[in-house]
């Protein structure tokens, strides 16, 4: 098996599993029990919190851990809104963003009074921050953008917005669920930020999110006065550690790793186009992540694309992970202005850690017979 779908999940890094294994077999302990084994497992996550504080560059108390990176986003989004509403309802965010933002924003709008400006994306997937600077208002009070699109791997100019942001007084959530790992992200910059351990080789079901000190954040949920009173229920103490393990690892290894995935996605790319001439690239080229390759094989159908694939024994994606069972082309796509029919035959590869030169070319060599199938 050839396994190129890394933006949907990473396989364990073995560091993250030793990290958790006492946390799954001798201590099993609440980390709100005052007992012993209470106490060492409020200690672990306490360890954890400090420990993916210092590779974000930012305080402990800063940290809110979740049960993944959805809820993270969740949070970000309704709870930074509804901790604002009393000096406005407009928010603005873009038609690219994942589901878990753009869901939250669409409840909003129906159900709360909120008002969402939504961005238009260049044919690359990029916002226009003059676009943004323009849609802020006095009722403006978040700005909701994603680092790197899953789909595409095309990176935004969250930096530079947020710098507008901040000038106006107005809180900007970053997204950076795909790019931590691959890309730097300086959270000091942002409001908010949000994680997901399963994206860099930690655990699935554990996520973070960032809020700088003195922003407000309303709760989701109910039910106890863990992280701070800002995300009750009883902290998944294995899952926490592991991912403080696969982060402190994504982070030492991303100044080498990327340059190495850059070399084989452009490779994998020249392989596709000897196979297939009229494969269109999509996203940005030149301001993307390094491990990402979206492409449209004109003529063909993505399902059977990806079905042909999977029987070649290749993992690839069609696009967002969560959309599985979805007939609707990609709605980031949609948005680059892309025509329902490239849409339709779009495959996401995406490549990690694990992945070789041998399997790239592999799979290259693989196409031209898929083609043969595919478009008779």
């Amino acid at each position: 098996m050839i396994y190129l779908d890394y933006n949907a999940t990473t396989p364990l890094a073995p560091q993250a599993l030793e990290a958790m294994l006492p946390y799954l077999r001798e201590h099993h302990g609440n980390p709100s029990s005052v007992h012993g084994e209470g106490r060492q497992a409020r200690a672990a996550v306490d360890s954890a919190r400090d420990r993916m504080a210092a590779v974000l560059g930012i305080k402990s108390h800063e940290v809110i851990f979740t049960a993944g990176g959805t809820e993270a986003d969740n949070l970000a989004v309704l709870g930074l809104a509804r901790a604002q509403r009393d000096k406005g309802r407009h928010i603005i965010s873009a038609r690219t963003e994942h589901h878990a933002v753009l869901n939250a924003l669409e409840y909003l709008e129906a159900k709360e009074g909120f008002q969402v400006t939504w961005l238009a994306v260049d044919g690359d997937g990029r916002v226009d921050p003059g676009e943004c600077a323009r849609s802020l208002t006095s009722q403006t009070t978040l700005v909701s953008l994603m680092s790197a699109n899953n789909e595409t791997g095309t990176l935004q100019p969250v930096e530079e917005i947020s710098l507008l942001c901040r000038e106006k007084g107005v809180l900007f959530h970053c997204d950076a669920i795909q790019s931590f790992g691959k890309e730097p992200i300086l959270c000091q910059r942002f409001d908010a930020v949000s994680l997901a351990a399963h994206k860099f080789y930690g655990p699935k079901g554990v996520g973070m999110l960032y809020v700088r000190a003195g922003v407000g954040v309303e709760r989701l949920q109910h039910g106890g006065a863990h992280e701070n009173q800002r995300r009750p229920g009883t902290e998944n103490v294995a899952g926490i550690v592991g991912m403080a393990a696969a982060a402190e690892l994504a982070e030492c290894d991303r100044e080498k790793e990327q340059p190495r995935l850059a070399r084989l996605r452009d490779r994998l790319w020249d392989g596709i186009l000897h196979a297939w001439p009229e494969a269109r690239r999509n996203g940005s080229e030149r301001d993307g992540l390094a491990n990402t390759l979206n492409v449209s094989f004109p003529g063909a159908d993505g399902e059977a694309l990806l079905m042909n694939l999977d029987l070649a024994g290749i993992c690839a994606s069609s696009g967002a992970a969560c959309m599985v069972g979805s007939l609707e082309p990609s709605h980031v796509l949609a948005a680059m202005g892309l025509e329902p029919a490239l849409a339709r035959a779009a495959v996401r590869f995406s490549l990690g850690r694990l992945t070789t030169e041998a399997e790239v070319d592999e799979t290259a060599a693989r196409m031209g017979p898929i083609r043969s199938l595919v478009c008779g």
